[in-house]
């Protein structure tokens, strides 16, 4: 089992990923794809990521605006998960926007 991290820990993570910040108990990305095909790739590529780390984002998609957002809902906040699968999601979308 993973614990919480506190403030200053998720705020030193935030600054080394992509365009994430922190709404309350959870990080987000919201990230504009070039097209809706492109977005739902991406989102199939976190699902296959998140399924196998065992750990899901929730995952809101808008044509071509995909949200992520990241919390460990077991222990009711940011966890160090979090910011492992939001560097993942940082990977796919740059491949994704490349």
């Amino acid at each position: 089992m993973t614990t919480l991290l506190d403030d200053e820990q998720v705020a030193g993570a935030l600054a080394g990923l992509t365009d994430w910040q922190r709404d309350g108990d959870a990080i987000v990305r919201a990230a504009k794809l070039p097209s809706f095909p492109a977005a739902i790739e991406a989102v199939r590529a976190v699902a296959e990521i998140a399924e196998a780390r065992n750990h899901h984002p929730d995952i809101d998609i808008r044509w071509r605006t995909v949200t992520f957002r990241c919390s460990t809902h077991s222990q009711g906040g940011i966890t160090s998960l979090d910011i492992e699968l939001a560097g993942e999601i940082d990977r796919v979308l740059a491949d994704a926007m490349s």
